[in-house]
């Protein structure tokens, strides 16, 4: 005789049906935690900064550049098509505007308009910037014209995140 012991029906059958339903509850909640937690673990693309051209197209003349990011809302992933007004200013540095208005978010255009060929113009409130996105006083925005965070690398412009220049 040996002296193991023997398993029950009856224990084999809870031992059975409890691996069982464990492994069937881990399969179910596997992906509600990693449904629930992904947002958090994915690293944050803030800060990144994207390729927008090559430093030698850039003039004193305001320019319009577009380009594409990759954004994840949540659990929503989608390009955005991102625009800025970029020129060199008298001391040769790169200067990247945001083309939204700071008074209600239109876009504005460098030379748009006749009567101010030298200035941003925004075409739903006659708002107007000075070349270096400053508003002119008078006009509808409070605000300048965001400035885009540049870097220069092997002769390619990289844009970053805008900062506003509230009170400047």
């Amino acid at each position: 005789m040996s002296d193991k012991q023997r398993v029950s029906r009856r224990q084999f059958l809870n031992y059975t049906l409890t691996g069982v339903g464990g492994f069937m509850a881990a399969g179910m909640l596997a992906p509600m935690v990693r449904f629930a937690i992904d947002p958090v673990l994915t690293p944050q693309a803030a800060g990144e900064f994207h390729s927008v051209a090559p430093v030698e197209e850039i003039t004193n003349e305001p320019q319009r550049f577009e380009w594409q990011v990759e954004q994840v809302d949540a659990w929503y992933e989608s390009k955005v098509q991102k625009t800025a007004w970029v020129y060199r200013n008298k001391d040769d540095e790169i200067v990247a505007l945001s083309p939204i208005c700071t008074h209600l978010g239109c876009t504005v255009g460098w030379a748009s308009n006749q009567e101010y060929p030298n200035q941003f113009y925004c075409p739903c409130h006659g708002g107007r910037y000075t070349k270096d996105g400053v508003n002119v006083p008078g006009t509808p925005p409070t605000a300048p014209l965001p400035v885009y965070k540049t870097k220069v690398q092997e002769n390619m412009l990289y844009l970053g995140e805008t900062q506003s220049r509230q009170g400047a």
